[in-house]
């Protein structure tokens, strides 16, 4: 898969949009304007999201993949981790940690600014 097969498929998400709230840096965001939360981190060759509830849940992806995911800087404590795209890790569970971010980033947004279609996306 090519970053920008990742990108489209991270944007098809309900209520997902582009932004770059760092020059060069794209994301993926969810929720209303100013309020919107960033699901994931669209790199080159890497995303950045949010790869379980807690530090230990997002581990997992660390144990599995050691050359292929790496805690965030800065965020990392929070669960996110970075994967890298076209490595070990197959493109089907990279669309899987797309799908657990967004869903865990949405269900912490109050609930008159998740997008409508969300639990089925």
């Amino acid at each position: 898969m090519s970053p920008d097969e990742l990108r489209e498929y991270a944007l098809a998400k309900p209520g997902a949009w582009p932004d770059q709230p760092w020059e060069g840096d794209v994301v993926a965001k969810v929720g209303d304007g100013d309020r919107g939360k960033i699901f994931a981190f669209l790199g080159g060759d890497t995303v950045g999201v949010k790869a379980g509830a807690t530090r230990e849940q997002a581990d997992e992806w660390l144990a599995r993949y050691p050359g292929d995911a790496s805690v965030m800087a800065y965020i990392g404590r929070s669960g996110w981790n970075t994967l890298r795209i076209g490595g070990a890790i197959p493109d089907d569970e990279i669309h899987a940690a797309v799908d657990d971010s967004y869903e865990l980033v949405v269900a912490k947004l109050p609930k008159k600014h998740r997008p409508t279609g969300w639990e089925t996306a």
